[in-house]
């Protein structure tokens, strides 16, 4: 009778011991931190969303369509604001370079993401930011407004370098290096304008100082490509 009533005993004794060690509570007043887990300590990189390399032909033109529009949308705030002619000569250059990429958008049957919207207007949530953002720094001061608009040009370039490193029909690979091209005159012009109207040497905001200057040298020996470019920087 006695050996009977020991192992239950005995059992709900273990059970009990198991239950306090899978749910005890840390010791309260210590330092030790909670345990990181392998998931914890290496968080999965996050992929932007415009990222080109991921882009369908379609997602890639929709974006450089708007990013184009909006280098012509600042530059004409920006000529209206301060009245040098920088600003309305290189927005004329975007003009021809966002109607060129709306051709191709309708030559590939696609929908244009700038249809019916007004100057400082876009779709895309970013770059409705950074259009809202250059131009309330260009309206600062026209050392401002220029940098604004060598900002504008630095993230082109950016953009059009990652997007030809990819797979790109033919067409659409002719007119990004037209694009670039002129992204590199645009950049020079915005920069020699700053120097003579201002005595200041830019510094690059988006590029390295080695890419900047390759930029400025491919704006000096024509670039790639005719990207109708302004070059010239007078007022």
């Amino acid at each position: 009778m006695k050996k009977l009533l020991i192992f239950p005993l005995l059992l709900t004794a273990i059970v009990l011991a198991a239950c306090n060690t899978q749910t005890a509570p840390a010791a309260v007043g210590t330092d030790e931190p909670a345990p990181v887990t392998e998931a914890d300590a290496i968080p999965e990189p996050a992929i932007p969303e415009s990222a080109p390399a991921a882009q369908t032909v379609e997602d890639s033109l929709a974006y450089v369509r708007e990013e184009e529009k909006l280098a012509h949308d600042v530059y004409v705030f920006l000529y209206e604001q301060w009245g040098v002619q920088v600003f309305q000569n290189i927005a004329e250059s975007e003009q021809t370079h966002t109607d060129t990429v709306k051709s191709l958008l309708a030559a590939y049957g696609l929908a244009d993401p700038a249809a019916d919207l007004q100057p400082g207007q876009f779709t895309n949530p970013d770059l409705q930011a950074l259009y809202n953002q250059l131009t309330a720094q260009g309206s600062q001061s026209l050392a401002g407004a220029l940098k604004a608009g060598a900002a504008v040009e630095e993230i082109d370039i950016l953009d059009l370098q990652e997007r030809l490193a990819g797979d790109l029909p033919g067409d659409i690979r002719l007119a990004y290096q037209n694009l670039l091209s002129g992204s590199y005159n645009h950049l020079s012009a915005f920069t020699s304008t700053l120097l003579r109207h201002t005595g200041e040497t830019y510094t690059p905001q988006y590029m390295t100082g080695d890419a900047y200057q390759s930029a400025i040298e491919q704006a000096s020996t024509g670039g790639q490509g005719n990207g109708n470019g302004y070059r010239g920087g007078q007022r």
